[in-house]
């Protein structure tokens, strides 16, 4: 599960995971996507409200060790999907991968979950709920795991992605010390990717504000699609992946 960006469009186009942003080779590196497993439930006891507003973003990658019991991965999954039930968590989803690509780490699953604040946030991470579910079901399983957490100053849609629904990730490393203009560039960039593509339902982006477990990623961008086909439906139109690779990137 990864996200847009800059390099988010690279992202986006699948099979050219190697597109570079304009002046990516100068600022940013482009790290991997992946697919993440088509919802099969909305978040129960949530309303999926359509609305425009600022959410915080949370993504969590597990890496699933070796030849672990099933039961023992459904149990981590049940654990945290549960946890949809918290005051402070808007939506929450955890499942297996559906593809990864260009990854230094082969993560085989993940949790996607909004809040409404960065003290939701908080609230949920500190929530003996969440503390017992990752110490009992996570920890004895996964052998890595990373996290990113961004603001969506403007989710368009509902806050809970609807039944069926596929996710894409991207993540990005830029250099240190960029100037604010050019993250700002990358970012609207990113934004822009929905109007080329009428299978996208959302996309956010941001720059990670909980650099601890991010693996030294600092932007990340989520697109979300009605269903798989229509996702992989995007990664089949060369043509327009070439144009937008001429509009926003060059060749490396």
């Amino acid at each position: 599960m990864r996200m847009l960006c800059s390099g988010a469009a690279r992202s986006l186009f699948s099979s050219s995971v190697s597109l570079t942003f304009s002046s990516p080779k100068r600022h940013l590196k482009l790290s991997s996507f992946s697919f993440f497993k088509p919802y099969s439930h909305s978040s129960p006891h949530k309303s999926p409200i359509k609305m425009s507003r600022t959410t915080i973003e949370h993504i969590v990658l597990f890496k699933v060790k070796d030849n672990t019991d099933p039961t023992k991965v459904n149990t981590m999954l049940n654990s945290l999907n549960s946890l949809v039930s918290l005051d402070a968590v808007l939506h929450i989803a955890a499942g297996p991968l559906y593809r990864v690509k260009s990854s230094p780490i082969s993560f085989t699953h993940m949790l996607h979950s909004r809040y409404s604040s960065k003290d939701n946030l908080n609230a949920y991470s500190a929530h003996p709920s969440h503390v017992t579910a990752v110490k009992e079901s996570v920890l004895p399983i996964c052998e890595d795991i990373m996290a990113v957490d961004w603001i969506a100053d403007d989710l368009q849609g509902p806050v809970v992605p609807a039944p069926g629904s596929a996710i894409r990730l991207t993540f990005l490393k830029l250099k240190e010390n960029l100037r604010e203009d050019v993250k700002n560039e990358i970012l609207a960039v990113i934004k822009g990717i929905k109007g080329n593509f009428g299978e996208i339902n959302q996309i956010t982006c941001g720059e990670n504000f909980s650099p601890a477990r991010a693996k030294g990623y600092s932007i990340a961008s989520l697109a979300v699609f009605p269903t798989v086909s229509e996702m992989e439906a995007v990664d089949s139109k060369e043509e327009l992946v070439n144009l937008q690779k001429e509009k926003y990137f060059l060749g490396s």
